[in-house]
């Protein structure tokens, strides 16, 4: 009996933890829909913006570039001989795609022991975090294009310029500059309102 009872306990707790995952926003390009959609995440900007100075339009165009407000996004498996699935590229993880060792750099020194890449309150304070540390080396914080380059890259890479070498990775970051500034109008054009409606966080 106790051990019936013990399997429905582990399956309620996994389908409990199965419901606080996030599903991606209905209009991911305008970021007033996203955060009246999703209270939580407007909650989880503002306390990342209010710890880290990171403004919200930049925090939400890192987001959707690296796993376009996906919770448990992987990067594709490699294939093997062309066909067979192999290993994955990196480790990255979740809605900031954080890699495992820097995300374990970012529990440790912020003591977030808990923190989970597939949450997004977690993954925004990360972000956040990362941000800071370009702040603190003279990085404008309009700045999205050079931030996104050395969330890329790593500071030190970033301070060695080795984005120079990759087009591709100049494209990216001229893009979520663009978004970043979208994100911003848009954001600029319903703050009031949005801040009307806080006291529905939950």
């Amino acid at each position: 009996m106790i051990h019936k009872n013990f399997n429905s306990f582990l399956i309620i707790l996994v389908l409990a933890i199965s419901s606080c995952v996030s599903s991606p926003p209905e209009k991911p390009d305008n970021i007033c829909e996203i955060f009246k959609e999703k209270r939580g995440w407007y909650k989880a900007a503002l306390e990342s913006e209010k710890k880290w100075k990171l403004a919200p339009n930049i925090l939400m165009a890192f987001i959707y570039q690296e796993s376009s407000f996906q919770a448990n996004i992987k990067p594709e498996r490699t294939k093997l001989l062309g066909t067979i699935p192999w290993r994955r590229p990196s480790s990255s993880v979740g809605y900031s795609q954080a890699l495992k060792n820097t995300w374990q750099d970012y529990k440790d020194e912020t003591g977030n022991t808990w923190a989970r890449r597939s949450s997004f309150n977690d993954s925004a304070d990360f972000i956040g975090w990362y941000a800071n540390k370009g702040f603190e080396m003279g990085l404008s914080k309009t700045d999205a294009r050079s931030l996104y380059l050395a969330y890329h890259e790593g500071y030190g890479g970033f301070k060695k310029k080795t984005y120079r070498k990759k087009q591709w990775l100049i494209r990216v970051a001229d893009r979520v500059q663009a978004r970043s500034d979208i994100y911003q109008k848009q954001y600029w054009g319903c703050i009031k309102e949005l801040k009307k409606k806080r006291f529905f966080f939950f």
